[in-house]
């Protein structure tokens, strides 16, 4: 079987476990996105990062979905949630997220909806939310050459499509097999921004 029926294969199994990232979950407020696609002649791997904000459990992390390879890591990203929320949930006002040891100061009022304060770390220090070299290679063999970085791409919604139907998902199989990169030419527009999905952590 070929690298990239392979991945199909295995992002509809992970629909269908509710592994695969959903961008519209209830509980996860989504804020932003990468994949990474590796390949060489005899080994493979995709890693999807969803970071978002779970207010249930107070956190915000960078969800590692990893396919080929093991199946992933939860990595937390503000290390002084406690500090920073009210009895609400919502922010406290006048306090930086601190990320990866950087404190990042925020122009949210008091009362703010924490979700959209984690936002506004987005475009600036997405780097920060979004996994490092080693953070992946915890994953991924450090041998393996990554040959697709996607900051955005058309995902599909798991609740009416299988996501080996997707475009996008089709075209990174299409990369797995050959090793071009140039192999992926979407035709849809990327949806993956958080503003597309407005029923992430409505429940």
């Amino acid at each position: 079987m070929s690298f990239g029926q392979q991945f199909l294969d295995q992002v509809d199994a992970s629909a269908q476990d509710f592994t695969f990232p959903f961008l519209d979950h209830g509980n996860y407020h989504a804020v932003d996105v990468r994949l990474h696609v590796y390949r060489d002649e005899k080994r493979w791997a995709v890693v999807i990062e969803t970071v978002g904000y779970n207010a249930g459990a107070r956190s915000v992390t960078d969800a590692l979905t990893g396919y080929g390879v093991r199946a992933g890591s939860q990595l937390q990203r503000v290390e002084n949630l406690d500090e920073l929320l009210d009895d609400d949930g919502n922010y406290v006002g006048g306090k930086p997220l601190r990320v990866r040891g950087q404190d990042l100061p925020v122009e949210a009022g008091p009362g703010e909806y924490f979700p959209e304060v984690v936002r506004e770390l987005v475009p600036a220090h997405r780097d920060l939310l979004l996994a490092d070299e080693a953070e992946l290679r915890a994953l991924v063999p450090a041998d393996l050459p990554e040959v697709l970085r996607l900051e955005s791409w058309h995902h599909p919604d798991v609740l009416v499509e299988r996501p080996s139907r997707e475009e996008a998902f089709q075209l990174i199989a299409k990369v797995l097999d050959t090793g071009n990169p140039h192999e992926y030419r979407p035709t849809r527009s990327p949806n993956t921004h958080w503003a597309n999905w407005p029923e992430s952590g409505t429940a």
